[in-house]
């Protein structure tokens, strides 16, 4: 039971939720990049959410089915076809022994997901499958997918089937925000210690994606942010979506390959609903941020796990 890799992509990698509970020990978390997106792909086909799924990045694989399977594409529209018919996003689809999925223009997004019904079967490392490719760990083989390779699969004909193809619980409207809406984030810990014309910009400016950006972080360009008063900064604990502002000005939003700590001051956190939204931006793209207050980020926060668990049910 496997799936033989005919082409890579540009970045094709076996990520799950995240290698948590080492990060005291300078173990980063990382993870997928859009959660929602792999939880729906791994409900879609019945498994936990917990499963991996294989992350692809801008220009999909192409992949050889060995075996019958069932299997969902979620996130970016990146013009999956299986056997050169489109396949659906957001669905379950079965595909047979020599079936080939493949990938062609992207239409919207950047990261897609992709679930195969009973999960890949990879040794997890520190509790995950997640690669970590600057740690040369996790993932397949401790790298992302190269031409040739064969992922073997888990054995799902004892799975139980009943789930497959029932609706799923849909987020509020609010949770999911529109895709060109501002991105909403909460005051960062370090937020006073701007100067008011910096804490307008944030507010009120675009800022553009650069290409120097990754999984490990999204370095903005735009107004430059600035401290009311120069400070010394001791490092701290880092988390996915901190904001920090370094020497020049220009914002880094820490994504899901982050460093464990850092000393650059932290002007906002984006809210985890919204992690998702910036995880599909594309290097070019304009994005504007929106502070919102704690309590109406764990509202949603709260919102979106009750969906995520009616999922897991």
């Amino acid at each position: 039971m496997s799936i033989e890799v005919l082409k890579p992509g540009a970045l094709t990698t076996l990520q799950d939720l995240g290698r948590r509970g080492f990060q005291k020990l300078g173990v980063p978390v990382n993870g997928v990049m859009d959660e929602r997106a792999h939880r729906l792909a791994n409900a879609l086909v019945g498994n936990a959410q917990s499963e991996g799924t294989l992350e692809v990045t801008l220009m999909g694989p192409t992949l050889r089915f060995a075996v019958d399977a069932l299997i969902a594409v979620t996130g970016a529209d990146l013009d999956a076809k299986v056997n050169g018919e489109p396949l659906p996003l957001d669905k379950a689809t079965a595909v047979t022994a020599g079936s080939e999925l493949a990938f062609g223009k992207r239409r919207s997004g950047v990261r897609a997901y992709i679930a195969v019904r009973g999960g890949y079967r990879v040794d997890p490392v520190m509790g995950s499958v997640s690669l970590f490719a600057r740690g040369g760990y996790g993932g397949f083989a401790g790298r992302a997918l190269a031409r040739g390779d064969v992922i073997a699969l888990n054995d799902s004909s004892e799975k139980d089937a009943s789930s497959v193809g029932r609706k799923l619980a849909a987020f509020s409207q609010d949770v999911l925000a529109d895709v060109d809406a501002p991105i909403r984030v909460t005051a960062g810990r370090e937020w006073e210690r701007f100067n008011a014309a910096s804490q307008d910009a944030f507010q009120q400016a675009s800022f553009r994606l650069t290409p120097n950006s990754d999984r490990m972080g999204f370095r903005l360009e735009g107004p430059a942010l600035e401290l009311a008063q120069a400070a010394q900064m001791e490092s701290e604990a880092l988390g996915f979506g901190a904001i920090q502002v370094p020497a020049d000005g220009n914002p880094i939003v820490l994504m899901a390959d982050r460093q464990t700590t850092g000393g650059y001051p932290k002007i906002a956190q984006v809210c985890a609903v919204d992690l998702p939204r910036l995880a599909q931006k594309m290097p070019g793209e304009s994005i504007k941020f929106k502070v919102i207050g704690i309590d109406d980020a764990q509202r949603l926060l709260l919102s979106q796990a009750r969906t995520f668990a009616a999922w897991e049910a």
